[in-house]
């Protein structure tokens, strides 16, 4: 069984999580700049077995897409093309950002570190993972 893949995608940075080989426990892996993020991909599938990627699905109060969609619908098409054998979901991820930022908090981040957008992405990209492992289970 292989690993699933979870991107919180951004115009500067995304962050990225992935679950073990068992698809059991969701772990924040890091966060790359976009612009590197295919080529990040492919050193990481070149070492690892993916057999899922999630893509936050940002959505509006009212369930619309947010302004956001437009910039993820460009790289889910180079996504696919670059890696067609691997399959894509979408996930809700509203509140994933604050959720993030509240769990810095809790977990006593100082508020320097708290200000690391880097570390906010790849939480919320966790957070991301972690919903879609849940909802399997239900």
């Amino acid at each position: 069984m292989g690993r699933i893949l979870a991107l919180d995608y951004g115009l500067k940075r995304t962050g990225i999580a992935v679950t073990d080989e068992l698809q059991i426990i969701a772990s924040g892996l890091t966060t790359v700049d976009t612009e590197k993020l295919l080529l990040f991909l492919q050193d990481y599938l070149d070492k690892e077995k993916v057999d899922l990627f999630l893509v936050g699905e940002p959505k509006q109060m009212d369930n619309t897409p947010s302004e956001s969609e437009a910039l993820i619908k460009p790289f889910l098409v180079k996504l696919t093309e670059q890696f067609p054998n691997i399959p894509i979901k979408r996930v809700d991820e509203r509140f994933t950002s604050k959720m993030a930022f509240q769990t810095m908090i809790d977990s006593g981040v100082k508020k320097k570190q708290r200000k690391n957008k880097a570390l906010l992405d790849e939480i919320s990209a966790t957070l991301i993972l972690q919903s879609y492992l849940y909802s399997k289970i239900l």
